[in-house]
Protein backbone atom coordinates (compact mmCIF):
# COMPACT_ATOMS: atom_id res chain seq x y z
CA UNK A 1 0.00 0.00 0.00
CA UNK A 2 2.96 2.35 0.54
CA UNK A 3 4.77 4.14 -2.28
CA UNK A 4 7.81 2.15 -3.48
CA UNK A 5 11.11 3.02 -1.79
CA UNK A 6 14.04 3.97 -4.06
CA UNK A 7 15.91 0.79 -3.14
CA UNK A 8 12.95 -1.54 -3.79
CA UNK A 9 12.61 -3.76 -6.83
CA UNK A 10 9.22 -2.25 -7.73
CA UNK A 11 10.69 1.25 -7.96
CA UNK A 12 13.15 0.32 -10.70
CA UNK A 13 12.52 0.94 -14.42
CA UNK A 14 10.78 -1.86 -16.26
CA UNK A 15 13.88 -2.75 -18.29
CA UNK A 16 15.92 -3.23 -15.10
CA UNK A 17 13.24 -5.43 -13.58
CA UNK A 18 13.19 -7.42 -16.83
CA UNK A 19 16.94 -8.02 -16.56
CA UNK A 20 16.46 -9.36 -13.01
CA UNK A 21 13.57 -11.63 -14.00
CA UNK A 22 15.49 -13.29 -16.84
CA UNK A 23 18.63 -13.56 -14.70
CA UNK A 24 17.88 -17.03 -13.34
CA UNK A 25 16.99 -18.43 -16.75
CA UNK A 26 20.14 -16.91 -18.23
CA UNK A 27 22.34 -18.45 -15.55
CA UNK A 28 20.70 -21.87 -16.13
CA UNK A 29 21.58 -21.68 -19.82
CA UNK A 30 25.11 -20.40 -19.18
CA UNK A 31 25.68 -23.14 -16.59
CA UNK A 32 24.63 -25.80 -19.10
CA UNK A 33 26.95 -24.33 -21.76
CA UNK A 34 29.82 -24.23 -19.25
CA UNK A 35 29.29 -27.86 -18.18
CA UNK A 36 29.15 -29.05 -21.80
CA UNK A 37 32.34 -27.10 -22.54
CA UNK A 38 34.18 -28.64 -19.60
CA UNK A 39 32.96 -32.11 -20.60
CA UNK A 40 34.46 -31.66 -24.06
CA UNK A 41 37.67 -30.37 -22.48
CA UNK A 42 37.88 -33.35 -20.11
CA UNK A 43 36.66 -36.20 -22.33
CA UNK A 44 36.57 -34.87 -25.86
CA UNK A 45 34.02 -36.24 -28.29
CA UNK A 46 33.87 -39.61 -29.99
CA UNK A 47 31.10 -40.64 -32.35
CA UNK A 48 30.33 -43.02 -35.20
CA UNK A 49 29.35 -41.25 -38.43
CA UNK A 50 26.14 -42.72 -39.79
CA UNK A 51 27.83 -43.62 -43.08
CA UNK A 52 30.21 -45.90 -41.15
CA UNK A 53 27.41 -48.19 -39.92
CA UNK A 54 28.36 -50.94 -42.33
CA UNK A 55 25.85 -53.44 -40.86
CA UNK A 56 22.99 -50.97 -41.25
CA UNK A 57 20.45 -50.26 -38.53
CA UNK A 58 18.15 -52.30 -36.34
CA UNK A 59 14.66 -50.91 -36.89
CA UNK A 60 12.03 -50.62 -34.18
CA UNK A 61 8.77 -52.50 -34.83
CA UNK A 62 7.06 -49.20 -35.71
CA UNK A 63 9.69 -48.62 -38.37
CA UNK A 64 9.28 -52.17 -39.67
CA UNK A 65 5.56 -51.48 -40.06
CA UNK A 66 6.47 -48.37 -42.06
CA UNK A 67 8.55 -50.32 -44.57
CA UNK A 68 12.03 -50.51 -43.04
CA UNK A 69 14.01 -53.73 -42.70
CA UNK A 70 16.80 -54.66 -40.33
CA UNK A 71 20.09 -53.91 -42.05
CA UNK A 72 18.88 -50.88 -44.02
CA UNK A 73 21.51 -48.14 -44.31
CA UNK A 74 20.19 -44.62 -43.75
CA UNK A 75 21.75 -42.18 -46.22
CA UNK A 76 19.58 -39.08 -45.79
CA UNK A 77 16.58 -37.52 -44.06
CA UNK A 78 14.25 -34.89 -45.48
CA UNK A 79 15.32 -31.38 -44.44
CA UNK A 80 17.96 -32.50 -41.94
CA UNK A 81 21.74 -32.69 -41.77
CA UNK A 82 22.36 -36.21 -40.52
CA UNK A 83 25.75 -36.99 -38.96
CA UNK A 84 24.97 -39.65 -36.35
CA UNK A 85 22.07 -42.06 -35.84
CA UNK A 86 20.51 -39.99 -33.04
CA UNK A 87 20.07 -37.16 -35.55
CA UNK A 88 17.54 -39.34 -37.38
CA UNK A 89 15.44 -39.76 -34.24
CA UNK A 90 15.54 -36.00 -33.58
CA UNK A 91 14.63 -35.13 -37.17
CA UNK A 92 11.58 -37.41 -37.15
CA UNK A 93 10.26 -36.69 -33.65
CA UNK A 94 11.15 -33.01 -33.27
CA UNK A 95 11.74 -31.75 -36.80
CA UNK A 96 8.73 -33.30 -38.49
CA UNK A 97 10.78 -35.18 -41.11
CA UNK A 98 8.77 -37.92 -42.78
CA UNK A 99 10.89 -38.98 -45.77
CA UNK A 100 14.01 -41.08 -45.20
CA UNK A 101 16.42 -42.24 -47.91
CA UNK A 102 17.93 -45.69 -47.41
CA UNK A 103 20.24 -48.11 -49.16
CA UNK A 104 19.06 -51.72 -49.31
CA UNK A 105 20.89 -54.44 -51.21
CA UNK A 106 22.92 -51.77 -53.03
CA UNK A 107 19.82 -49.85 -54.20
CA UNK A 108 18.54 -46.45 -53.03
CA UNK A 109 14.94 -46.18 -51.82
CA UNK A 110 12.80 -43.54 -50.15
CA UNK A 111 10.49 -44.48 -47.30
CA UNK A 112 7.68 -42.17 -46.20
CA UNK A 113 6.60 -42.37 -42.57
CA UNK A 114 2.98 -41.80 -41.43
CA UNK A 115 2.22 -38.22 -40.41
CA UNK A 116 1.26 -39.35 -36.91
CA UNK A 117 4.43 -41.40 -36.35
CA UNK A 118 5.47 -39.13 -33.46
CA UNK A 119 2.24 -39.90 -31.62
CA UNK A 120 2.65 -43.62 -32.29
CA UNK A 121 6.18 -43.50 -30.85
CA UNK A 122 4.96 -41.71 -27.71
CA UNK A 123 2.11 -44.17 -27.26
CA UNK A 124 4.45 -47.15 -27.58
CA UNK A 125 6.96 -45.75 -25.10
CA UNK A 126 9.86 -46.45 -27.46
CA UNK A 127 13.17 -44.71 -26.78
CA UNK A 128 14.72 -44.97 -30.26
CA UNK A 129 13.48 -45.54 -33.78
CA UNK A 130 16.77 -47.12 -34.87
CA UNK A 131 19.76 -48.71 -33.16
CA UNK A 132 23.27 -49.45 -34.41
CA UNK A 133 23.45 -53.02 -35.69
CA UNK A 134 26.74 -54.76 -34.90
CA UNK A 135 27.83 -58.39 -34.29
CA UNK A 136 26.99 -60.15 -31.01
CA UNK A 137 30.50 -61.01 -29.83
CA UNK A 138 31.23 -61.92 -26.20
CA UNK A 139 33.95 -59.72 -24.69
CA UNK A 140 33.84 -60.74 -21.02
CA UNK A 141 32.10 -63.45 -19.00
CA UNK A 142 31.34 -62.71 -15.35
CA UNK A 143 32.63 -65.35 -12.96
CA UNK A 144 29.85 -67.50 -11.52
CA UNK A 145 27.24 -66.02 -13.86
CA UNK A 146 24.65 -67.96 -15.83
CA UNK A 147 26.76 -67.37 -18.92
CA UNK A 148 29.80 -68.96 -17.26
CA UNK A 149 27.77 -71.88 -15.94
CA UNK A 150 26.29 -72.43 -19.42
CA UNK A 151 29.74 -72.57 -21.02
CA UNK A 152 29.83 -69.21 -22.79
CA UNK A 153 33.38 -68.02 -23.54
CA UNK A 154 35.09 -64.81 -24.57
CA UNK A 155 35.13 -64.51 -28.35
CA UNK A 156 31.94 -66.51 -28.89
CA UNK A 157 29.73 -65.06 -31.61
CA UNK A 158 25.98 -65.50 -31.08
CA UNK A 159 24.09 -67.02 -33.98
CA UNK A 160 20.63 -67.75 -32.55
CA UNK A 161 18.55 -67.92 -29.38
CA UNK A 162 15.93 -70.69 -29.42
CA UNK A 163 16.13 -70.64 -33.20
CA UNK A 164 15.62 -66.87 -33.38
CA UNK A 165 18.34 -64.89 -35.16
CA UNK A 166 20.73 -63.25 -32.69
CA UNK A 167 23.61 -62.36 -34.99
CA UNK A 168 23.47 -58.71 -34.01
CA UNK A 169 23.34 -57.19 -30.52
CA UNK A 170 19.93 -55.45 -30.75
CA UNK A 171 18.32 -58.72 -31.88
CA UNK A 172 20.12 -60.65 -29.14
CA UNK A 173 19.05 -58.24 -26.39
CA UNK A 174 15.49 -58.28 -27.68
CA UNK A 175 15.45 -62.09 -27.66
CA UNK A 176 16.79 -62.24 -24.09
CA UNK A 177 14.29 -59.61 -22.95
CA UNK A 178 11.39 -61.81 -24.04
CA UNK A 179 12.72 -64.85 -22.16
CA UNK A 180 13.30 -63.51 -18.66
CA UNK A 181 13.67 -66.33 -16.13
CA UNK A 182 13.67 -69.01 -18.84
CA UNK A 183 16.23 -71.60 -19.85
CA UNK A 184 17.23 -71.03 -23.48
CA UNK A 185 19.14 -72.86 -26.18
CA UNK A 186 21.92 -70.74 -27.63
CA UNK A 187 23.96 -71.37 -30.76
CA UNK A 188 27.34 -69.65 -30.98
CA UNK A 189 30.15 -69.57 -33.50
CA UNK A 190 33.32 -70.56 -31.65
CA UNK A 191 36.42 -70.40 -33.83
CA UNK A 192 34.47 -71.37 -36.95
CA UNK A 193 32.54 -74.19 -35.29
CA UNK A 194 28.89 -73.99 -34.19
CA UNK A 195 28.31 -74.85 -30.53
CA UNK A 196 24.92 -75.39 -28.86
CA UNK A 197 24.65 -74.24 -25.24
CA UNK A 198 21.89 -74.23 -22.63
CA UNK A 199 21.81 -71.08 -20.49
CA UNK A 200 19.47 -69.68 -17.85
CA UNK A 201 18.25 -66.09 -18.39
CA UNK A 202 17.96 -63.95 -15.24
CA UNK A 203 14.74 -62.20 -14.23
CA UNK A 204 16.30 -59.02 -15.64
CA UNK A 205 16.79 -60.60 -19.05
CA UNK A 206 20.56 -61.01 -18.70
CA UNK A 207 23.07 -63.85 -18.93
CA UNK A 208 26.03 -62.25 -17.18
CA UNK A 209 28.40 -61.34 -20.00
CA UNK A 210 29.72 -58.19 -21.63
CA UNK A 211 29.71 -57.75 -25.38
CA UNK A 212 32.00 -55.83 -27.68
CA UNK A 213 30.89 -52.25 -28.27
CA UNK A 214 30.17 -50.55 -31.61
CA UNK A 215 33.56 -48.83 -31.58
CA UNK A 216 35.17 -52.27 -31.92
CA UNK A 217 33.55 -52.69 -35.34
CA UNK A 218 33.24 -49.21 -36.84
CA UNK A 219 35.63 -46.40 -37.63
CA UNK A 220 34.94 -43.59 -35.18
CA UNK A 221 35.67 -39.88 -35.23
CA UNK A 222 37.50 -38.63 -32.14
CA UNK A 223 37.96 -34.97 -31.31
CA UNK A 224 40.03 -33.50 -28.50
CA UNK A 225 39.51 -29.93 -27.32
CA UNK A 226 41.90 -27.50 -25.69
CA UNK A 227 40.61 -25.25 -22.92
CA UNK A 228 39.77 -22.32 -25.18
CA UNK A 229 38.53 -24.57 -28.00
CA UNK A 230 36.07 -26.29 -25.68
CA UNK A 231 33.93 -23.18 -25.13
CA UNK A 232 32.66 -22.53 -28.69
CA UNK A 233 32.18 -26.29 -29.15
CA UNK A 234 30.35 -26.59 -25.82
CA UNK A 235 28.12 -23.62 -26.62
CA UNK A 236 27.27 -25.08 -30.04
CA UNK A 237 26.43 -28.46 -28.51
CA UNK A 238 24.43 -26.86 -25.70
CA UNK A 239 22.50 -24.77 -28.20
CA UNK A 240 21.58 -27.88 -30.18
CA UNK A 241 20.32 -29.57 -27.00
CA UNK A 242 18.33 -26.44 -26.12
CA UNK A 243 16.70 -26.17 -29.55
CA UNK A 244 15.89 -29.90 -29.60
CA UNK A 245 14.21 -29.61 -26.20
CA UNK A 246 12.19 -26.56 -27.24
CA UNK A 247 11.08 -28.40 -30.40
CA UNK A 248 10.09 -31.41 -28.31
CA UNK A 249 7.64 -29.33 -26.26
CA UNK A 250 5.10 -29.54 -29.08
CA UNK A 251 4.85 -33.26 -28.31
CA UNK A 252 4.19 -32.51 -24.65
CA UNK A 253 0.94 -30.78 -25.52
CA UNK A 254 -0.29 -33.60 -27.72
CA UNK A 255 -2.75 -36.30 -26.65
CA UNK A 256 -0.03 -38.90 -26.21
CA UNK A 257 2.69 -36.54 -25.04
CA UNK A 258 0.76 -35.44 -21.96
CA UNK A 259 0.71 -39.07 -20.81
CA UNK A 260 4.53 -39.14 -20.79
CA UNK A 261 4.88 -36.35 -18.23
CA UNK A 262 6.84 -37.47 -15.18
CA UNK A 263 8.08 -36.15 -11.85
CA UNK A 264 10.85 -37.00 -9.41
CA UNK A 265 10.91 -40.72 -10.24
CA UNK A 266 11.24 -40.01 -13.97
CA UNK A 267 14.09 -37.57 -13.32
CA UNK A 268 15.84 -40.15 -11.13
CA UNK A 269 15.64 -42.75 -13.90
CA UNK A 270 17.57 -40.46 -16.21
CA UNK A 271 20.72 -41.31 -14.26
CA UNK A 272 22.59 -44.61 -14.48
CA UNK A 273 22.35 -47.29 -11.80
CA UNK A 274 26.15 -47.19 -11.45
CA UNK A 275 28.04 -43.94 -10.91
CA UNK A 276 29.44 -42.37 -14.08
CA UNK A 277 30.84 -38.85 -13.92
CA UNK A 278 30.37 -38.16 -17.62
CA UNK A 279 26.76 -39.29 -17.54
CA UNK A 280 26.18 -37.32 -14.32
CA UNK A 281 27.47 -34.03 -15.73
CA UNK A 282 25.66 -34.57 -19.02
CA UNK A 283 22.33 -35.01 -17.24
CA UNK A 284 23.06 -32.09 -14.88
CA UNK A 285 23.60 -29.80 -17.86
CA UNK A 286 20.44 -31.07 -19.55
CA UNK A 287 18.37 -30.58 -16.39
CA UNK A 288 19.67 -27.01 -16.24
CA UNK A 289 18.38 -26.49 -19.79
CA UNK A 290 15.01 -27.99 -18.83
CA UNK A 291 14.77 -25.60 -15.85
CA UNK A 292 15.60 -22.63 -18.08
CA UNK A 293 12.96 -23.49 -20.67
CA UNK A 294 10.23 -24.39 -18.17
CA UNK A 295 10.90 -21.28 -16.07
CA UNK A 296 10.59 -18.90 -19.03
CA UNK A 297 7.17 -20.26 -20.03
CA UNK A 298 4.55 -17.46 -19.78
CA UNK A 299 2.86 -18.93 -16.72
CA UNK A 300 2.13 -16.48 -13.86
CA UNK A 301 4.28 -17.17 -10.79
CA UNK A 302 7.18 -18.28 -13.02
CA UNK A 303 9.84 -15.93 -14.34
CA UNK A 304 8.18 -16.14 -17.75
CA UNK A 305 4.92 -14.86 -16.27
CA UNK A 306 6.66 -11.84 -14.76
CA UNK A 307 8.42 -11.22 -18.07
CA UNK A 308 5.05 -11.28 -19.84
CA UNK A 309 3.65 -8.54 -17.61
CA UNK A 310 6.87 -6.50 -17.80
CA UNK A 311 6.78 -6.58 -21.60
CA UNK A 312 3.17 -5.39 -21.43
CA UNK A 313 4.29 -2.52 -19.20
CA UNK A 314 7.15 -1.58 -21.52
CA UNK A 315 4.89 -1.59 -24.60
CA UNK A 316 1.85 0.11 -23.05
CA UNK A 317 3.76 2.50 -20.81
CA UNK A 318 1.68 1.64 -17.75
CA UNK A 319 1.82 -1.01 -15.06
CA UNK A 320 -0.83 -3.76 -14.96
CA UNK A 321 -3.51 -3.42 -12.32
CA UNK A 322 -2.24 -4.71 -8.98
CA UNK A 323 -5.30 -6.88 -8.44
CA UNK A 324 -4.80 -8.46 -11.86
CA UNK A 325 -1.23 -9.32 -10.88
CA UNK A 326 -2.36 -10.82 -7.57
CA UNK A 327 -5.06 -12.98 -9.14
CA UNK A 328 -2.71 -14.04 -11.95
CA UNK A 329 -0.17 -15.10 -9.33
CA UNK A 330 -2.77 -17.26 -7.60
CA UNK A 331 -3.80 -18.84 -10.91
CA UNK A 332 -0.15 -19.52 -11.74
CA UNK A 333 0.47 -21.19 -8.38
CA UNK A 334 -2.64 -23.33 -8.88
CA UNK A 335 -1.39 -24.39 -12.33
CA UNK A 336 2.06 -25.30 -10.96
CA UNK A 337 0.62 -27.30 -8.05
CA UNK A 338 -1.69 -29.14 -10.45
CA UNK A 339 1.24 -29.98 -12.74
CA UNK A 340 3.32 -31.12 -9.75
CA UNK A 341 0.59 -33.46 -8.53
CA UNK A 342 -0.18 -34.73 -12.04
CA UNK A 343 3.46 -35.41 -12.98
CA UNK A 344 4.31 -37.29 -9.80
CA UNK A 345 0.93 -39.02 -9.85
CA UNK A 346 1.76 -40.34 -13.34
CA UNK A 347 5.06 -41.67 -11.94
CA UNK A 348 3.23 -43.55 -9.20
CA UNK A 349 0.58 -44.82 -11.62
CA UNK A 350 3.29 -46.21 -13.95
CA UNK A 351 4.85 -48.11 -11.05
CA UNK A 352 1.73 -50.27 -10.81
CA UNK A 353 1.15 -50.78 -14.56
Amino acid sequence: AEPPKPWEFRSKPAWQRLVIMVGGVTVNVLLAFFIYSMMLFAWGKQYIPIENLSYGVYADSLMLDSGFEHGDKIVGVEGADIKVLNDVNAAVLFGGARKIDIERDGKREEITLPEDIDQAVLKSGRQSLFLEQFPSVVDTVMEGSNAAIGGLRKGDEFVSVDGQDATYIPALLNALGTRKGDTINVTVNRGGNLEDLTVMVSDEGKLGFGYKSPIDFFDTVSQEYGFTESFPAGIAYGWSRLTDYVRSLKLLFSSEGVKQVGGFITIGKLFDDTWNWQRFWNMTAFLSIILAVMNILPIPALDGGHVMFLLYEMVSGRQPNQKVLEYAQLVGIAILLTLLIYANGMDIFRLFE
